[in-house]
């Protein structure tokens, strides 16, 4: 496109140029061929549309309009243009107004494609990913940033902010989008890949649709959002009308795809293993595949909307043919074991499956006889043929099951009904033996079989499916709600009866024999007389549970009389018999003497109480004697077993109670707690303890005896009785009193402990008597002649020096003596060293003051020897 350029010489100033008349009027005639040209371009510009479908033949437009358009203004812009427009300006021409109208249209068509061209470039990339990405997963991902993108535009444009221009641009979208899910989802391809790949395919293409239009209304609410005055209130239909047929077309695929796959896992090779007719599943299996058939062979375009009822015949005919198929494969693989409907029992409960069954396929026939086309096609005829094999062998299979049923039932229901309503299991086995009271194993059952229950639902049902039943099986189906009332009263007497033989003790079960024997005898016309056809089974729950009742209650009593005997042994059990005095003041110990006495004495008050607790016991036994043998004799031959079983248990509480105590005692020997004290005492020429350890070893072998002794106080029962026995004259003045001491003194575990505390004060005793050992060095002290060694020094005369050697030896003794420690603890033992050390102290000064008084009698000898000498002199 090229403008004609004037020939005239066009030199001089523009005013003096547009008043030549020849000049003008060459320009003029040049200007008139620019219009024409600049006109028709307009013209056929406006004229032209994209080519093609999609959204780049837009962008291709606009840029071609942009290209022509710029050619022509780039010309308009040359000098020599311009100057011929400025002297036919200034000439005033008539023809310059119209010129100019259509120079201001083409700048206007310009500055449109320019922009236009400018803005929708900014889409290219997404639209190109659109046409021509790797899969529907990138379109997917591409149609967010693209509506994004769009948004944009809408808002910055000042010519696709309205709708003639962006409807047509976003149907253009949709085409591109609704094309490229066309070639993905190809059923000449689709029904020869791999089911699992294909359902992919169907699901990706579905979801790619749903989100284009998803993200549109999410783009709707953001340019609403924006603040922008112009909403996206676009025709949706022209939008998704296309797109969201094709995702019903999508899920239509996806459902034949589903189903074919699960038909097709019906027949896994483990199945064709293990079935009885494999031969059968090759043939079913042959028809699942002539049933997709017609899928892959389609004359027309399923996601045309035009093609709306031919591809919904398609998929009537598919769904019909799927019906029959599954109906048939269902009952052929689950004859043997068919799933049942919620409470249904086993045969009704199939008869029921295989009418449903039948159901549904006479319900799909019924549909599809509607559909005269249908039925009348080969196909049609097949699929109805199929139909009547298979409502045939329903049939038979339904008359099978219920003449089976009927005839187990008329032949195993009187037997069942003959079945006596309890029986009797000892240790876990089922015994027609009588019971052995004593025996907590023993227990008795209900004896309802589940099968009479089985039998009565069955009945139930076999009548609500119109099935004639025996006279019989009516007759207990009618009595349901008496056999459960019977049954539940049953099932719980029996719950309590347990409960009540498990809550007793063996010494319980003997006390309550009579009770016990009685009950059986009651229960035994359960477990031997009455049956399930009997009229008494009512008395015989009610007489059952009343006595139940009443063993429960004194079964009860006596346990709480038992609680109470219980308390009272273990209070005498936890008895402390070995109380410990106090130190005295200035943390002074107790002597031997006095602590040993101190225990003695407590465990004398301590023996009153254990007495007084212990002759309560005989009450309460007396009370359950009032209570079982409505006697207070307290010797009654009934509870013989029971007076010896609580016997035994004051014999283990008193025995506990002595090792109990010893063992305390033992601990606190072996504990470096001193409790008691001893003094280290000079007994010229040995050194000993005050009491000595023979004496301590006495007092504590006398202590344990004391303990033991204790059960001299509980008097021993006559036999039989919970009397105490009385003393015994054996010979004159001879009593025997009988008690526990005999038996519990001989309990291996009192010898045991008692052996251990007399072992452990002995080791203490000999550490002490090493401690004084140490004191046998002064031993010169005492051991010496003083008079012979003193008369020695007084017939020696020995110098001072000797003399003076002598006393600081003693003076040396008496000073190492005050430095020793005076108190030494082992164990439960304090030796007092003080009195041991006061004595060798005094040992050491006598020999001082004996040295001394020897040095001054020699001393005055020789004065005196001294002066006569002088005198003499």
């Amino acid at each position: 496109l090229k403008l004609e350029m004037p020939t005239v010489n066009l030199d001089g100033e523009v005013t003096v140029l547009a008043t030549v008349p020849e000049v003008v009027q060459s320009l003029k005639s040049c200007a008139v061929t620019w219009q024409e040209l600049i006109s028709r371009v307009l013209e056929e510009q406006l004229k032209k549309v994209p080519q093609g479908n999609g959204p780049l033949a837009e962008i291709y437009l606009w840029r071609e309009k942009t290209a022509t358009l710029s050619a022509l203004t780039e010309q308009l812009r040359l000098p020599e243009v311009q100057k011929v427009l400025e002297i036919l300006q200034e000439a005033e021409s008539e023809f310059t107004g119209d010129l100019q109208i259509v120079l201001s249209d083409l700048k206007k068509h310009h500055m449109q494609a320019q922009e236009s061209a400018k803005f929708l470039s900014t889409l290219e990339r997404h639209l190109k990913n659109l046409s021509a990405g790797a899969g529907v997963d990138v379109i997917s991902t591409t149609i967010p940033s693209l509506l994004n993108a769009l948004r944009l535009v809408w808002i910055m444009s000042r010519h696709y902010n309205k709708e003639e221009l962006m409807v047509p641009f976003l149907e253009r979208i949709s085409w591109e989008i609704s094309a490229r899910v066309r070639r993905v989802v190809d059923l000449q391809t689709l029904f020869k890949q791999d089911i699992a790949a294909a359902k992919k395919k169907i699901t990706e293409a579905k979801n790619t649709l749903e989100r284009w239009k998803k993200c549109y209304f999410t783009t709707c609410i953001q340019v609403e959002e924006s603040g922008s005055k112009r909403y996206w209130k676009f025709d949706v239909k022209r939008l998704f009308e296309k797109t969201d047929y094709m995702v019903l077309i999508c899920q239509d695929l996806y459902d034949i795809f589903q189903i074919t796959e699960e038909l097709h896992n019906v027949f896994i090779p483990e199945l064709i293993t293990v079935s009885e007719n494999p031969k059968g599943v090759d043939e079913l299996q042959r028809e699942v595949n002539i049933v997709i058939s017609p899928m892959e062979d389609l004359t027309f375009d399923p996601f045309s909307i035009e093609n709306a009822r031919d591809w919904a015949f398609v998929v009537e005919e598919f769904r019909e043919d799927v019906m029959v198929e599954i109906v048939k494969q269902i009952f052929v693989e689950n004859l043997k074991d068919p799933p049942l409907y919620k409470n249904h029992p086993p045969v009704a409960g199939a008869i029921s499956w295989s009418r449903s069954l039948c159901r549904r396929i006479q319900h799909t026939i019924t549909c599809f006889q509607e559909e005269e086309e249908l039925l009348a096609s080969e196909r049609g005829m097949e699929v109805k043929q199929i139909y009547l094999q298979v409502a045939e062998k329903m049939k038979e299979y339904e008359d099978q099951k219920y003449h089976e049923w009927r005839e187990r039932t008329e032949q195993i229901l009187p037997l069942l009904l003959k079945d006596t309503l309890l029986t009797v299991v000892t240790d876990g086995a089922a015994t027609s033996e009588e019971p052995v009271t004593t025996k907590k194993s023993v227990c008795f059952t209900l004896n309802f079989s589940p099968e009479i229950q089985e039998i009565i639902i069955e009945t139930k049902y076999m009548e609500q499916l119109g099935l004639p039943v025996p006279e019989m099986a009516r007759y207990v189906a009618l009595q349901e709600d008496k056999y459960l009332r019977y049954t539940s009263k049953l099932k719980v007497m029996l719950d309590r009866y347990h409960k009540l033989m498990e809550m007793m003790s063996e010494a319980e079960t003997k006390l309550l024999d009579h009770y016990i024997q009685e009950l059986f005898r009651i229960l035994k016309a359960g477990h031997k007389r009455l049956t399930w056809k009997s009229v008494g089974i009512g008395e015989f729950i009610v007489q059952c549970t009343q006595t139940i009742g009443k063993l429960e209650l004194l079964v009860h009593q006596i346990h709480k009389i038992s609680e109470d005997l219980s308390s009272k042994l273990q209070s005498i059990e936890s008895t402390n018999l070995f109380k410990f005095p106090h130190p005295k003041k200035g943390d002074k110990h107790p002597g031997a003497k006095e602590f040993f006495d101190y225990i003695k004495c407590e465990q004398a008050k301590e023996v009153e109480q254990l007495v007084r607790k212990y002759s309560a016991i005989p009450q309460l036994l007396i009370e359950v004697e009032r209570r079982v043998a409505y006697t207070n004799s307290g010797k009654s031959p009934k509870l013989a077993s029971y007076y010896a079983y609580w016997e035994n248990r004051i014999y283990q509480v008193l025995t506990q109670l002595i090792v109990k105590n010893l063992q305390t005692f033992n601990t606190t020997v072996l504990a470096n707690v001193p409790l008691l004290q001893i003094e280290a005492v000079l007994s010229v020429p040995e050194i000993t303890t005050q009491p000595n350890a023979s004496e301590i070893e006495k007092m504590t072998l006398q202590s344990i005896q004391d303990c033991v002794e204790v059960t001299k106080h509980f008097i021993r029962w006559m036999h039989g009785t919970c009397i105490e026995c009385p003393p015994q004259h054996v010979k004159a003045g001879e009593v025997i009193t009988f008690s526990f001491y005999s038996d519990v003194s001989q309990s291996p575990l009192i010898i045991e402990q008692a052996v251990l505390i007399t072992q452990n004060v002995h080791k203490a005793l000999a550490s002490l008597s090493s401690c004084l050992n140490q004191w046998k060095r002064y031993d010169l002290l005492w051991k010496s002649d003083k008079g012979t060694v003193l008369d020695r020094l007084a017939a020696e005369k020995p110098a001072c020096v000797i003399f003076d050697e002598n006393l600081q030896f003693y003076m040396k003794v008496a000073q190492e003596v005050t430095q020793q420690p005076l108190i030494k603890d082992e164990q439960f033992i304090r030796l007092q060293l003080a009195p041991l050390a006061s004595a060798v102290q005094e040992n050491a000064k006598s020999w001082m003051m004996s040295l001394g008084k020897l040095l001054n009698e020699l001393a005055r000898e020789e004065l005196f020897s001294l002066q006569d000498e002088i005198q003499v002199g």
